[in-house]
């Protein structure tokens, strides 16, 4: 044979797994469909939110009934979200990706020509359920196709898509109300839902020893829809409804309580062979804090999403883009901070302890909830930027290392199944965070109106000597004493509004800190030092 011939050329060795299986060699082409699919439903949680005024003016509905757009999309989404680890074992995850970006895209198109309320909520309701395995199915097939050298910085890409999404979802879906119309902010996802299937499609493969699941646990499936849908229909209400004075809240909080109780017997039975959740999987001592960890960072994360906005427009008085402007660093922090802290935990032998990071995230995220709790009511742009990044700084360093130490000692199945309960659990802490706080800023802001109007009295020096300057301001400006007395007590009586609303929403950030200290000494149930776990162990 002819010297130079490709016969004598030297061969590259194929990369392997710890386990000698050779690895996919587009995995990082696959990264960036896999990100694209988890981003596209997280945003759809939040994107939406300031569009549904000008929905309900065009579909002639009431603002209690266009809350339904948001709401059925989350309620799905958490009945799914549990069964996506079943789901996926018994048709395959590759499969199960395509067929739920299908329904997602499919939905998407279908929300954007609804022409009624009734066709849009259910359309929301099939894009929450295709979108369930957007995220955690996604989580798990980046812990196969990755060696574990490589998984710091994969989660870290990860968590950036997955945090910074909800933060820019309003800001984006009011540029696109704005600037098109409402059915735009469905049509975006179809294109660049689309590329991604494509990639899907083309280079990713299934597991090769995945489990097959012949039996369907029926009744696991009908406690889990009755008993997450009625606590989640709870959780949205139940501030609107004034709780448990309601009589539906009320019967299904009951049923919530007893279906959920009934399912985790059921699912633990040994009559159960195949159960729709594998809850013995929460004996893992580093998911089970994970889980806990995440409730709070949930809690916190869509809570300060959601009071934030409410705040700089009520009461700081900025606008929609203002508010936009004014979250952006912090979610350029935030995956600043993610690719950070993705460096520092990659390789086989970190840098530093995810246990370490985790503290000294959780260490910021309070001292930035300290700062917005003590704003007032004359703050600007540049005092809630500061606070904001410190706050999408130390966000960055707390998921990618508790998504790696969640991770650590699962293998095969357990990888999926570990990763839909952390999204679950990431989506009922936002539940809560906003049913929690919705309730708190009310109580609140009563609280301190009625304290602050305890002072409101006619011997009063200092409320009468504040009356007489600002009479005299209105009567220099040609009111008649009249009409000065008047315009004077009403803005006494905004001012007390104003502040009310301020040290409302100050105890609210300050709740969110506090929710996050207390979840602190679950940081030392995680085992530190241990390596993240091996590609191949998923093939059992």
């Amino acid at each position: 044979m002819r010297k130079g011939s490709s016969a004598d050329a030297p061969q590259r060795a194929p990369q392997l797994n710890d386990d000698g299986e050779e690895l996919s060699p587009y995995r990082w082409i696959l990264l960036a469909g896999l990100i694209t699919t988890a981003i596209l439903e997280v945003l759809d949680t939040t994107i939406v939110n300031v569009s549904l005024p000008q929905m309900a003016g065009n579909l002639g509905s009431t603002p209690d009934e266009i809350g339904w757009v948001a709401t059925g999309y989350i309620l799905s989404n958490v009945i799914v979200l549990p069964m996506t680890a079943w789901l996926a074992s018994r048709f395959g995850r590759k499969r199960y990706l395509l067929g739920s970006i299908t329904l997602f895209l499919v939905a998407s198109f279908l929300c954007g020509t609804s022409r009624s309320l009734q066709e849009l909520v259910l359309w929301r309701i099939a894009q929450g359920a295709g979108g369930a395995a957007l995220i955690s199915t996604v989580q798990a097939t980046l812990r196969e196709i990755f060696p574990r050298d490589q998984q710091g910085m994969v989660q870290a890409i990860y968590v950036l898509g997955v945090i910074v999404a909800p933060t820019v979802g309003p800001t984006l879906g009011g540029w696109i109300t704005d600037n098109y119309n409402w059915p735009w902010i469905f049509f975006v996802n179809i294109p660049i839902g689309l590329c991604a299937m494509a990639i899907i499609y083309f280079f990713l493969t299934d597991a090769k020893h995945r489990m097959v699941t012949l039996q369907v646990d029926w009744q696991g499936i009908l406690l889990l829809a009755v008993g997450l849908g009625s606590l989640q229909y709870v959780l949205e209400e139940g501030n609107r409804n004034d709780w448990f004075q309601d009589g539906l809240i009320l019967k299904l909080a009951v049923i919530s309580a007893v279906t959920l109780t009934l399912l985790i017997w059921w699912e633990l039975s040994p009559r159960n062979k195949r159960p729709i959740v594998n809850i013995r999987v929460l004996r893992n001592r580093d998911l089970s804090a994970a889980l806990v960890l995440f409730l709070a960072l949930g809690f916190g994360l869509y809570g300060g999403i959601f009071i934030f906005p409410l705040f700089s427009q009520t009461v700081l008085g900025f606008t929609a883009t203002d508010t936009g402007l004014a979250l952006m660093p912090g979610g350029i922090a935030t995956g600043v901070s993610a690719i950070v802290c993705g460096r520092l935990l990659n390789g086989r032998r970190q840098a530093v302890s995810p246990r370490i990071l985790i503290l000294t995230g959780m260490a910021l995220y309070i001292f930035s909830m300290w700062r917005l709790g003590h704003l007032t009511s004359l703050s600007g742009e540049t005092d809630t930027q500061l606070a904001l990044i410190i706050r999408g700084a130390g966000l960055g360093m707390l998921f990618t290392p508790i998504n790696l130490a969640a991770f650590n000692s699962l293998k095969g199945v357990e990888i999926a199944q570990g990763a839909s309960m952390l999204n679950l659990c990431r989506q009922l802490g936002g539940s809560f965070g906003i049913a929690i706080l919705s309730t708190y800023l009310d109580d609140m802001r009563r609280y301190h109106r009625v304290d602050l109007s305890d002072n409101i009295y006619p011997s009063n020096p200092l409320l009468q000597q504040r009356l007489h300057a600002l009479e005299s301001m209105f009567m220099a400006r040609g009111y008649d004493l009249h009409t000065a007395q008047h315009a004077a007590l009403a803005m006494v009586y905004d001012a007390i509004q104003r502040q009310a609303a301020t040290m409302g929403f100050n105890d609210g950030f300050l709740l969110i800190g506090l929710a996050t200290v207390v979840v602190i000494p679950m940081v030392f149930l995680l085992r530190s030092g241990r390596k993240p776990v091996a590609a191949a162990e998923v093939a059992h």
